[in-house]
């Protein structure tokens, strides 16, 4: 209705302005807080009304919300219970129903009778008889087939089941037949899940929330026992694992680890989580809040994983050679960030500026690019650097330049190492100091003791005749 008829009939109504973007996000959110009943979450997005739906496949997930023993439909009720008993407690209207196929739930949980119940559940085989005395908008149909439905008198799904296939086709369109089809089972609607499920998820449920770092740490543990051995019995280590701790208060933190080799040991993979842990927000001072930010919920997923054999280990059980070598990156990479530990490879390329890059401190190098022979500085400039340079003879070492304000006179040279351009390249557009051109490289010491990389850019029998620049390119020491 309009603002002027809802203050009418309720003048204290309170008036808050649409934001779109915030309720997708709180949406997406939402999404995230599901994941504790199921890892295959799917946003369904915003709706008419401000209404918004998500999508649960808690196929083979209803069992861990009851007790031993009860019966798969009771199980489903237990789950719908717990799920819409915690929407309310945050504060939000929810409405949840169960059945064989998406088309089914998506209709029960916004149009199944009585609508005073929150949770419906549709016994399986049954979805014809649950949908027919549902009205058309429940076949997630547009406005115009709605009322175009409407005008025919066709106001329920089950007008339609006794209607020919071929008419509706023809007057509606085949969208109207499809999601009939999709609810009833006939076709199958997959479902994209929000997140990538994990291949293996360790779970662990609390009777009351836990917030003592102590307590966080042994529950990891726990999980860590279990993750690890099924990843021994299937030969493999954990490449990235992922924390997530569901809080009482509807927050949902994630921790997340990565390993520069497959591991399955439970020690190392905790001490790369407790340096995630230590960087989650901290739980409010006041009691009453702290309860509300206590974890009730941690489930722990490998999400890639890759072969591992057996490994050798010293007698304290530590361990030896390229195992301790990756634990000590691994513990780096989390305390630092993963572009903050790197080594240097070499890359098929003889200029200085390109014979390098860097990667992660254990992946593979190729065996066959070696590093390029001769002496090299110790570091090279981001850039190469102007200088002005004075050479008795044109193809002769510097017997001075000047460097940022410096004078420095050469004693000692050694060159020239003339590097040709790689001319199945393009040619770079910055900086000018690396542009498409041969290279004469010498290395220098001058009086004070420093030892420099100049090299002249250009030739002198080149034409037009133009003068060589000089360049600084890196240091010894």
């Amino acid at each position: 209705m309009t603002l002027a008829d809802a203050r009418a009939l309720e003048p204290g109504v309170r008036i808050v302005d649409a934001a779109p973007t915030d309720d997708r996000r709180a949406l997406v959110a939402f999404a995230d807080w599901c994941g504790r009943y199921s890892p295959w979450v799917a946003g369904g997005g915003l709706e008419d009304g401000g209404a918004g739906g998500i999508w649960l496949d808690v196929t083979g997930c209803a069992h861990l919300f009851a007790p031993s023993g009860a019966a798969p439909a009771a199980a489903e009720d237990a789950l719908l219970a717990d799920l819409t008993g915690r929407l309310a407690a945050l504060g939000y209207a929810a409405r949840a129903a169960v059945a064989d196929t998406p088309g089914a739930a998506w209709a029960m949980a916004r149009c199944g009778a009585p609508l005073a119940r929150t949770c419906l559940n549709v016994p399986p085989g049954r979805l014809a008889s649950a949908l027919k005395p549902l009205p058309i908008a429940a076949l997630r149909l547009g406005p115009a087939q709605r009322e175009g439905l409407a005008r025919l008198g066709l106001r329920r799904v089950g007008d339609l089941l006794e209607l020919p296939r071929g008419g509706l086709v023809v007057r509606f369109g085949a969208d109207l037949v499809t999601r009939l089809d999709q609810a009833l089972g006939r076709i199958d609607e997959p479902i994209s899940p929000h997140r990538p499920p994990a291949p293996s998820r360790a779970r662990l449920a609390f009777p009351e929330p836990i917030a003592r770092p102590e307590d966080v740490a042994a529950a990891l543990d726990r999980l860590l026992a279990v993750q690890c051995r099924r990843l021994e019995e299937a030969g493999q280590g954990a490449r990235r694992m992922t924390l997530m701790l569901y809080r009482s208060g509807g927050r949902v933190d994630a921790a997340t680890i990565g390993t520069s080799r497959p591991s399955r040991t439970p020690a190392h993979l905790a001490r790369l989580f407790a340096e995630q842990l230590d960087r989650l927000p901290e739980p409010p001072a006041d009691p009453l809040g702290a309860a509300e930010h206590g974890i009730d919920l941690m489930i722990l997923a490998t999400a890639a994983a890759a072969p591992l054999a057996a490994g050798q280990t010293d007698l304290d059980g530590e361990m030896v050679g390229v195992d301790a070598v990756a634990a000590l990156a691994d513990r780096l990479t989390a305390r630092l960030g993963g572009d903050a530990v790197l080594r240097l490879a070499p890359r098929d390329s003889h200029l200085p500026e390109r014979a390098q890059r860097a990667v992660p401190p254990l992946a593979a190098s190729r065996t066959d690019v070696t590093w390029p022979r001769g002496p090299r500085p110790i570091r090279l400039l981001p850039r190469p650097e102007s200088v002005d340079a004075v050479a008795p003879v044109p193809d002769d070492p510097p017997r001075l330049f000047r460097w940022r304000g410096r004078l420095h006179r050469v004693v000692r040279a050694d060159g020239p190492e003339r590097l040709a351009p790689e001319w199945w390249r393009a040619a770079p557009v910055a900086p000018a100091a690396l542009a498409d051109a041969t290279r004469d490289y010498y290395r220098v010491e001058d009086s004070a003791g420093g030892r420099f990389w100049l090299y002249r850019e250009g030739l002198y029998d080149t034409a037009p005749k133009t003068a060589p620049r000089w360049y600084l390119h890196g240091l010894f020491g």
